[in-house]
């Protein structure tokens, strides 16, 4: 099933924009892609966000206290711990 909705163009500024239905659950922000068809018309699809990275090598030369764990370091121990009143014990 196909759904429609009708949109209207207007001026913004130097140029002209599409206004867009609130019913098609876009979100201020949201990148479009527009591909122009050969007489047929205008083809209008979402573009998929990049994966965000976060990129640490800057803030890893600037704590010279800091080192980095050696695999035996991960290892925890069990331990009790009391949690809501309730003792528990680590396996």
């Amino acid at each position: 099933m196909v759904e429609q909705f009708r949109a209207k163009v207007f001026k913004s500024g130097n140029s002209v924009a599409l206004r867009l239905p609130k019913a098609l659950g876009l979100k201020d922000g949201d990148e479009m892609m527009i591909l122009r068809e050969d007489r047929a018309g205008f083809t209008v699809e979402p573009v998929e966000a990049p994966k965000r990275k976060i990129d640490l090598t800057g803030i890893y030369g600037s704590l010279p206290d800091l080192k980095l764990l050696t695999p035996e370091d991960r290892i925890m121990e069990p331990r009790e711990l009391d949690w809501e009143g309730k003792l528990l014990k680590g396996d």
